[in-house]
């Protein structure tokens, strides 16, 4: 026996010697030695005969899964999920009022306090302006002076 034991634990018995093994270790003659190992074979002839069929391990599994809860324990737990959503909904609504907060252009702030410092400030960028309309418009007047040239030569032609 010991032999095939060794044969069994390096995975290279048969069907056959496994089957002798089963027997050897099911009788109530087992030597001291093999008392460890009579017990896992044991064990895997009772796990065997379990069956997921067994309606005592389906009842133990529903059990485990949901337990019976008192009443106080049931409205605590819906509050803490009604309190749960209501969190979630209050830390969207932070984050979207700030999304929106950062991305609206901020209104225009009066930078003067005096009237007569702000129609300086403002005739300066006037004259600015109008000093660049000069240069476009020169520009311009060139650029229109080109497209004349350019239909009389195409219309010699």
């Amino acid at each position: 026996m010991e032999e095939l034991l060794k044969k069994y634990w390096n995975c290279e018995t048969t069907l056959e010697e496994e089957k002798q093994l089963r027997e050897f270790f099911g009788a109530n003659h087992i030597p001291d030695q093999l008392k460890d190992t009579a017990a896992l074979f044991r064990y895997f002839e009772e796990a065997k005969k379990k069956s997921l069929n067994d309606v005592a391990f389906e009842g133990q599994v529903l059990r485990k899964v949901n337990p019976s809860r008192g009443k106080v324990a049931k409205l605590i737990y819906n509050t803490m999920r009604i309190a749960a959503g209501l969190a979630v909904v209050i830390a969207a609504t932070w984050f979207i009022r700030n999304e929106i907060r950062d991305t609206t252009p901020q209104a225009v702030v009066d930078t003067y306090n005096d009237p007569k410092l702000a129609f300086e400030e403002t005739k300066k960028a006037l004259l600015m302006i109008s000093k660049s309309f000069g240069t476009a418009e020169e520009q311009a007047r060139k650029i229109n002076m080109f497209n004349e040239a350019q239909e009389e030569i195409q219309g010699k032609n």
